[in-house]
């Protein structure tokens, strides 16, 4: 078996793929504005069409592909085959905007690749070790049942891919280290990592839950929902659209781009140093409860596009808790590159840590194939 992987990770505008070589990337790229105006290809079955013709994928030992939700029925990696294909469709209403355009990328993938072994690796799979007392939302449960509503997180691949990374930054066993990882992309979710289980994320039933983030509200009243329905008179759509598109960042300054929330921060906007601090309260709310939670923490990692390149965010966010030995120490703060931004002998390491969500995806997928062969 050779060592070479592709991975497909098809986003609701956009197919990201990379071409590994064990370890080593060969090839990788992005096609942008799927389906969308400006010349980008019509659907996602087209832009992996295009990425599968223009690479050398002679001797591929299997094609991974990111699946942003597996419900109750998914807790690992898998191989695709037709009912794991059609399973994967069952799960459209729990993830509308993001599982039909995994499946364009597999359906393209096995037609195109009939040979090479799919394997299928969740978003949410990292979470299936949640405790029910976690994962369990406090409505009546016979409804809770029969809809499938509950806690499933996501984010699964990078909260799973950092904590092992953070491990190795400290020399430390992962199995022994108890760590809060911040996911802080244009999407941000927390997630309590112990011995390598996650045992509290941000995340809920959807991405919605949690944490502030681009575009949408995270944690927010019910009632609110009830109140535009009756009061506002918006339908239903209107108001996922709301929560999902117009919220966050971009529904408080009209941008939902940290850089430029942080430039208008600068220069007195007095909107975006609101919205700066709703977003850094939010996440020191959820640290807090997540150190609670843990009862030792070992380490605090940011990743993903903020939490990798704001260091104002991430000052901000663990500010004021030196109680709990959490410090940044500011020149380590302003570099970069994976690295421990707290002082030395401090009680909790703070860690900055870039993501590879395709990496962890290849490794997964590999250790799919070999353990079938």
């Amino acid at each position: 078996m050779t060592d070479r992987v592709l991975v497909l990770n098809c986003g609701s505008s956009s197919v990201k793929y990379r071409l590994y070589d064990g370890e080593t990337v060969t090839d990788k790229g992005t096609v942008e504005r799927v389906g969308g105006p400006g010349g980008g290809p019509a659907d996602h079955e087209s832009a992996v069409r295009q990425i599968l013709d223009r690479l050398d994928l002679t001797g591929l030992a299997a094609v991974g592909h990111r699946v942003v939700h597996g419900g109750r029925r998914f807790s690992a990696p898998v191989l695709i085959d037709d009912a794991v294909f059609a399973a994967i469709e069952e799960l459209v209403p729990l993830a509308p905007l993001h599982n039909p355009a995994n499946l364009a990328g597999i359906r393209v993938a096995r037609e195109s690749l009939p040979d090479v072994p799919q394997v299928a690796v969740f978003d949410t799979a990292f979470h299936h070790t949640l405790p029910e007392a976690v994962a369990t939302y406090a409505i009546d449960r016979d409804t809770a049942h029969r809809y499938d509503i509950r806690r499933y997180g996501f984010h699964g691949t990078s909260h799973a891919y950092v904590s092992k990374r953070t491990a190795e930054l400290l020399a430390r066993p992962y199995e022994a280290l108890n760590v809060i990882t911040l996911h802080l992309g244009n999407g941000a979710s927390a997630c309590a990592v112990s011995g390598g289980r996650s045992v509290a994320t941000s995340m809920g039933m959807s991405p919605l839950e949690g944490l502030v983030m681009g575009t949408r509200s995270g944690d927010l009243d019910p009632t609110v929902i009830f109140h535009l329905r009756r009061e506002g008179g918006l339908t239903v759509d209107e108001i996922d659209d709301l929560l999902n598109h117009r919220s966050g960042l971009l529904g408080l300054t009209g941008a939902n781009d940290m850089r430029e929330v942080l430039a208008r921060r600068d220069a007195g906007d007095t909107a975006a140093a609101l919205a700066f601090d709703v977003y850094c309260r939010r996440i020191t709310g959820y640290v807090g409860a997540y150190y609670a939670l843990l009862g030792r923490v070992d380490a605090i990692t940011f990743t993903a596009g903020v939490g990798e390149h704001a260091p104002a965010v991430r000052s901000a966010a663990l500010a004021g808790l030196d109680r709990l030995g959490i410090a940044v120490d500011p020149a380590r703060n302003d570099g970069s590159g994976d690295r421990v931004i707290s002082p030395d002998g401090g009680e909790v390491s703070v860690c900055v840590v870039g993501t590879d969500e395709e990496r962890e995806i290849a490794r997964e997928a590999r250790a799919v194939v070999a353990a079938h062969h």
